[in-house]
């Protein structure tokens, strides 16, 4: 039988037809919303998702489902809770999309500092008001915290620096470099940062970072550009701290986008004129959803050819694993079938397990990590296989 790949949103042809030369059977649906994957993926093997959300339904429903890739770099839009239950591998694409994103970021900051759309506004409409926007402070020499400091981050730095300006950097990661200046304290550098820009991941920790609290730790007049996600930033409190401080915003996702490509939108955003939303564009050029593409193709081969997930990101950090066993053995049949049945017998759970071939086949050595400990009653009867070389047990 053929391996079912379903593409549930855009995805450039090429890869498409790559994917159909790999012998794949590739069905390739780039119109489907949440609502429709549950049916849609219920017989397929692989999922390939950009923004569309899988939910658990559709994961429950599956029959045959095996891996979930974002073809992207986050996988919020995938219950991954849902997925873990079942065992059903998530993979995504980080890195791809950087520069893309990093792009977007720049030139939202510029938008920002020339008021870019009001300018195009007014001359759509007929208005000439070149004297209110002669009034532009300029990049040069100005202070710009980046909030986040991932793939995104770095390639914002990089471009931020070209234009003259003190780039600081906040992250839960070490801040590698020297042209960037690292901070511990919110409270300490926003309030001398002209520009701060977000490229955090949606997390527990990073929901509703930017509060009542954090605004007020900005500057008056201060921009803000969110291009990494919307439940970063209290949209209330923003429109709070608008008013207050005449801070100027620009963002590529907020609260209630719609999950369709066209269509009406509605948002209380759409009010304050200090407001510039773009349609969730971040990593939406040519360039980048090539690297995308690419990267999601090579995950699907390498799982298919040697059933290695790359970017596995709902793999577990940790097991309940106390103690190692390695095993060298004759490379035959039912040499470590007898191992595991004494393992089996003794009611202990083998949580992680690794059997590599030495060259020429004729040896192997496997690693077991087990939630207990071997008796020596039962390396004992290990020892006894004839096929076994060696045994050794340790704790960890």
């Amino acid at each position: 039988m053929q391996v079912k790949v379903l593409i549930a949103d855009k995805f450039p042809e090429e890869y498409v037809q790559q994917l159909k030369d790999s012998d794949l059977e590739v069905i390739y649906s780039p119109k489907l919303g949440e609502n429709d994957l549950p049916e849609a993926a219920k017989e397929v093997d692989i999922l390939v998702v950009r923004s569309t959300i899988v939910n658990a339904d559709t994961i429950n429903k599956s029959n045959e489902l095996n891996l979930i890739i974002r073809a992207g770099a986050g996988v919020n839009n995938i219950n991954i809770a849902a997925a873990n239950q079942k065992g059903i591998y998530v993979a995504n694409c980080p890195g791809m999309n950087s520069i893309a994103v990093a792009e977007l970021a720049m030139g939202l900051i510029i938008s920002l500092d020339r008021r870019i759309p009001d300018n195009v506004a007014d001359f759509r409409n007929g208005k000439w008001n070149k004297g209110e926007y002669s009034k532009a402070e300029g990049l040069f020499g100005k202070n710009l915290a980046l909030v986040g400091f991932g793939n995104i981050g770095k390639e914002v730095a990089k471009r931020a620096i070209a234009f003259g300006m003190n780039v600081y950097a906040k992250d839960i990661t070490r801040i590698e470099g020297e042209m960037v200046k690292d901070f511990s304290e919110m409270d300490q550098v926003l309030p001398i940062c002209d520009i701060i820009s977000i490229h955090l991941p949606a997390t527990p920790q990073t929901k509703g970072l930017f509060n009542k609290q954090m605004f007020s730790y900005l500057k008056p007049g201060a921009l803000l550009i969110n291009t990494s996600r919307p439940d970063v930033i209290d949209e209330d409190a923003l429109l709070e701290a608008i008013k207050e401080k005449n801070i100027r915003v620009a963002m590529d996702v907020f609260k209630g986008e719609p999950e369709g490509k066209t269509g009406e939108v509605k948002s209380h955003l759409q009010s304050s004129p200090n407001v510039y939303v773009t349609h969730h564009i971040g990593a939406s050029t040519e360039q980048a959803q090539k690297a995308v593409a690419e990267e999601t193709v090579r995950i699907i081969k390498s799982y298919l050819h040697s059933g290695v997930i790359a970017h596995w990101v709902n793999k577990a950090k940790s097991s309940d694993a106390k103690y190692q066993l390695v095993v060298k053995h004759y490379d035959k049949p039912g040499v470590l079938a007898s191992i595991m049945d004494i393992i089996r017998k003794r009611g202990i759970n083998i949580e992680e397990i690794e059997n590599v071939i030495f060259d020429g086949g004729v040896a192997a050595c496997c690693t077991m990590k087990l939630k207990s400990q071997v008796t020596t009653e039962m390396l004992s009867e290990m020892r006894a296989n004839h096929d076994v070389l060696s045994i050794s047990h340790t704790s960890i």
